[in-house]
């Protein structure tokens, strides 16, 4: 083969990879999540919370990417896993396309918690993020509240389990400087087993601070795109550090969520959307 029909070939197919990647990014790999199974293992877990199922899902986006299906999708996932508790980590929603963020935005809180409030047979909870507080905070809870999906905004819940008890702890936005993990954590006693969920995962070098065991957190979609080898080029505030996957801070262990949603550019690739399957063992 001559050089010219080399690089004739070879541009053909450098073509060819470029528009199945781009079709894959934008019109496959969006609306089909993934089950991601992580054992976390926990020493001051109580027995009867031993082999816990814990599901994570997060930043929705619902909005001009991201409609029903998507998350049908997803929450038919997560109750084929049979959670003893569901956590949300914020990012229900996202303005309207060509709109600014305000009330209309924080409205698509109401077609998403219709959705998610199919989740029976378990316990759920969630958190806001940035782009909640966005469109409206206030708003977007109490939409989520009348569809039961409890949002905890720097207060904490006992989870019970034949006499037992852990507790999860939500944090209030930190992008938006919404958080005060000193309030969220009064009235838990120090020596009991705590949760803390909250959107951005960098705020786990403060949480660590705190005696707690598991962070929970989403925000970053694990890059929209991850290039193996090198990871996300592009990651958002407060999700630098730790953009996906579990991690050890310190005594605390912290997992981050790819999310369901995407933000402009709609794209993932080599990055599917995650439902996060925790299950909690106890030991070291």
């Amino acid at each position: 083969m001559d050089r010219r029909k080399f690089l004739k070939r070879l541009a053909v197919g450098v073509l060819g990879v470029g528009a199945l990647s781009t079709i894959d990014g934008f019109l496959v790999e969006p609306r089909i999540p993934v089950i991601e199974r992580v054992t976390v293992r926990l020493r001051r877990l109580p027995e009867a919370f031993h082999q816990f199922r814990l599901v994570v899902m997060g930043d929705f986006h619902f909005g001009p990417w991201i409609g029903e299906s998507q998350i049908e999708h997803a929450v038919r996932l997560a109750l084929s896993l049979r959670p003893d508790l569901t956590v949300f980590t914020g990012d229900f929603v996202s303005h309207p396309l060509f709109k600014p963020d305000g009330p209309a935005g924080a409205k698509h809180a109401d077609p998403c918690g219709k959705i998610l409030r199919q989740l029976t047979g378990s316990q759920v909870v969630g958190v806001l993020g940035n782009h909640d507080h966005w469109n409206g905070a206030d708003a977007v809870e109490e939409i989520l509240k009348t569809h039961q999906i409890p949002i905890l905004r720097n207060r904490s819940i006992p989870i019970e389990r034949n006499g037992q008890r852990i507790w999860l702890v939500g944090v209030d936005d930190v992008f938006e400087e919404a958080n005060d993990l000193g309030k969220a954590l009064e009235g838990v006693p120090s020596e009991e087993m705590r949760i803390v969920a909250v959107h951005e995962p960098d705020f786990a070098d403060v949480v660590t601070r705190h005696g707690v065991d598991l962070q929970l957190s989403g925000h970053s979609h694990g890059g929209q795109v991850w290039i193996p080898g090198y990871g996300a080029p592009i990651l958002p505030e407060l999700a630098q550090k730790y953009p996906r996957g579990l991690y050890q801070v310190g005594n605390l262990q912290a997992y981050t969520n790819r999310g369901i949603g995407m933000v402009a550019p709609p794209v993932r690739l080599n990055c599917p959307p995650e439902v996060t399957l925790i299950t909690l063992v106890a030991g070291t």
